[in-house]
C-alpha cells in the first residue's frame, strides 16, 4: 500500500507543470507550393497538418492547442482533429493576413490562465513529442526558449547580389520551432511589433526587439519546416525511415 501510495504521489507530482498553450501558426498562403494549401497535402498518407496536431497532441507538457487558419480551412482543420484522434482541448480561430497577426490573435483566444504559450509551424510535421517537451521545459526556467541546429552551410550577407560580408559559421543556428515564451512576453512583444509595423518572420525576433534573452536548445535536422514540392519529398524519407519502412 506505502509502495502504491508513494507511485501514484510521484506520478502527480511529476504531471504537475504551468499550463502551456500551444498556437499552430497554418494560416500561410503557400505560394512556393504550386498553389496548393501545403498543410492539407498528404505527408506519407497522413495530411501535414494533422501530422503537427498530432505531434502537439503527444507532448505532455502542452495542454491545449489553439491553430488559427485561412477561413477556408475553418471546417477541415476540425475534421483533421476528428480523424486523428486530437484529444487535447482545441480551439481553431481564422488568422490574419500576416504570421504577426495570426499568432497573435490566436495568442489572444488562449486560456486566460495559461502561464506559457507555444509557437509552432503548421508545417513542421516532424517535431517529435520529446523536442517539443525539451523547450517547453526550457521556457519553464527561462521564459523564452527555442530549438535550434548549426547551419550546414557557409551564409554570406549580401546587397545588390554582391557579397558584402562572411558571419563565422560557428556563431549562426538555423532557428526552428516551437518557440516557447511566458504569455505576458510573447503578447507585449508581438503587440509592440504591431504597433510598430515591424513585419518579424518568427516570434524570438519580436522577444529580441524588447531587449529580452531567448535560450536555445538542441533541435532536429528532422524538425524542417515543408516549403517547396522538395521538403515534402525529404519529409517523406525521413518519416519511412523514422518508421522503419526503408
Amino acid at each position: 500500500m506505502k509502495k502504491l501510495f508513494s507511485k501514484l504521489f510521484h506520478k502527480k507530482k511529476k504531471e504537475a507543470h504551468p499550463f502551456c498553450s500551444a498556437i499552430v501558426a497554418a494560416a500561410g498562403s503557400s505560394r512556393r507550393m504550386e498553389g496548393e494549401n501545403k498543410l492539407l497535402l498528404p505527408l506519407d498518407g497522413i495530411p501535414v497538418l494533422a501530422r503537427t496536431l498530432m505531434a502537439l497532441n503527444g507532448a505532455e507538457l502542452v495542454d491545449e492547442i489553439v491553430v488559427a487558419v485561412r477561413e477556408e480551412d475553418l471546417l477541415p482543420t476540425g475534421d483533421l482533429c476528428r480523424i486523428y484522434g486530437v484529444s487535447k482541448p482545441v480551439k481553431i480561430v481564422r488568422g490574419g493576413e500576416t504570421r504577426l497577426a495570426s499568432v497573435l490573435a490566436a495568442s489572444l483566444e488562449c486560456r486566460a490562465d495559461a502561464a506559457f504559450l507555444a509557437v509552432h509551424d503548421g508545417a513542421r510535421p516532424l517535431a517529435d513529442p520529446a523536442l517539443i517537451d525539451r523547450v517547453v521545459a526550457l521556457a519553464h526556467r527561462t521564459n523564452a526558449a527555442a530549438p535550434a541546429v548549426p547551419v550546414k552551410d557557409t551564409i554570406k550577407v549580401i546587397r545588390d547580389n554582391v557579397v558584402v560580408s562572411t558571419p563565422p559559421r560557428e556563431e549562426l543556428r538555423a532557428i526552428q520551432t516551437p518557440q516557447v515564451f511566458d504569455a505576458q512576453l510573447l503578447r507585449a512583444a508581438l503587440q509592440a511589433a504591431a504597433a510598430s509595423g515591424v513585419e518579424v518572420t518568427d516570434d524570438c525576433s519580436a522577444v529580441e526587439r524588447l531587449g529580452k534573452e531567448v535560450y536555445l536548445t538542441e533541435g532536429s535536422y528532422e524538425n524542417l519546416k515543408i516549403t517547396t514540392p522538395e521538403d515534402l519529398l525529404l519529409a517523406e524519407g525521413l518519416l519511412r525511415r523514422r518508421e522503419g519502412s526503408l
